[in-house]
């Protein structure tokens, strides 16, 4: 497959700059996998009755670490990190991954002097970010971070000229958030707020949770022609065995999985078996999802609309066809929806 087939133009007026004033008031396609591609037009808070009772709904409850920092190196020019994940850690001092942008690359041994009062050494250059060493516990660290760090909105979002303001703690972060480590948001979550939870359960809808970090590679574009040539990165999960558990109940019942979320579809059919078991764990995962991936585990999908020639959006074109799901993009340009991480989203039945 070639990169160009999974390519779409997008008006910039269409991606969306600011969430909408209520979560759950964001527009949800609904396209059906059958031939006929049928879509149809909802708001977000009609999810309980496009769902199924006995259906279960899995969330990705990862919590967004307010990761960019600011500072300045040793020999005076802006710097600005975005942390990753840990490496190492210790009483005094841990190493972390990070991206750095700053006007003139680092060089090892660099010193940092970042907001908080934060200081940093550059160790080494990888692939495709840097080893960062902080004179700071890996626990006053977080809590730094958690203090003064801002959070890691996609660069795409400019807001140029400035808008209404955005607490973007809040909204760049679902109301489901539990485990801090991601450097991006799992944007399906966005638009789900207490109330429609309560309504889902209410429904007889079963939720039920997993954890993936989102990671660098959601800020890595698809650089070769050839798709199945993409070194496609790895980001840490945690899939409890109460999920595993649910699922085999929802499986007995006749009832739907439905992932929220890429993230979510890519653990399930990571950790999934012969015959659509799933298993508990805990690691990495690295699973790349083209066309022609048999799905064993997941029936249905809520998803944002996604970046042209991403990663993502081939995910969403092996669930439900690569053609039907590039129709119902062109459908919602023409209909107004709003794109990427604040934007609208989609149902794949």
């Amino acid at each position: 497959m070639k990169l160009s087939d999974f390519d779409y133009e997008l008006p910039a007026e269409r991606i969306a700059q600011a969430p909408l004033p209520i979560r759950d008031h964001s527009r949800l396609l609904v396209l059906n996998r059958a031939a006929s591609g049928a879509t149809s037009h909802h708001r977000f808070h009609e999810l309980p009755t496009l769902l199924r009772r006995g259906d279960l709904l899995i969330l990705n409850d990862t919590r967004v670490l307010p990761a960019r920092l600011l500072g300045r190196k040793s020999s005076g020019g802006r710097v600005e990190l975005l942390l990753l994940e840990p490496e190492t850690t210790s009483s005094r001092s841990c190493t972390w991954r990070c991206l750095i942008q700053s006007s003139r690359t680092p060089r090892h041994g660099s010193g940092l002097e970042l907001e908080g009062g934060l200081r940093a050494e550059v160790v080494e250059r990888r692939a495709d970010w840097w080893s960062v060493r902080f004179d700071a516990s890996g626990t006053s660290l977080l809590e730094t971070v958690e203090r003064v760090g801002r959070m890691p909105l996609p660069p795409y979002i400019r807001r140029e000229p400035p808008g209404e303001p955005v607490d973007d703690r809040t909204r760049y972060q679902t109301v489901f958030a539990e485990h801090s480590g991601a450097v991006a948001a799992p944007t399906a979550g966005l638009h789900f707020t207490p109330a429609l939870l309560g309504s889902l359960e209410g429904a007889g809808i079963e939720v039920s949770r997993l954890t993936l970090h989102v990671g660098v590679g959601t800020f890595l574009p698809v650089r070769v022609e050839r798709v199945e040539d993409h070194p496609m990165h790895d980001e840490r999960f945690v899939l409890p065995s109460e999920t595993a558990a649910a699922i085999e109940g929802a499986r007995g019942r006749g009832g739907r999985v439905v992932a929220v979320g890429t993230t979510v579809v890519r653990v399930l059919e990571d950790r999934a078996a012969g015959g659509g078991r799933v298993t508990q764990g805990t690691g990495r995962c690295g699973l790349f999802i083209l066309p022609g991936f048999r799905f064993g585990v997941v029936d249905a999908v809520i998803t944002n609309f996604h970046l042209p020639c991403s990663t993502l959006l081939m995910l969403v074109s092996a669930f439900a066809g690569r053609e039907r799901v590039l129709a119902a993009y062109r459908e919602a340009i023409a209909e107004g929806y709003r794109f990427y991480s604040y934007g609208d989203a989609m149902l794949l039945e």
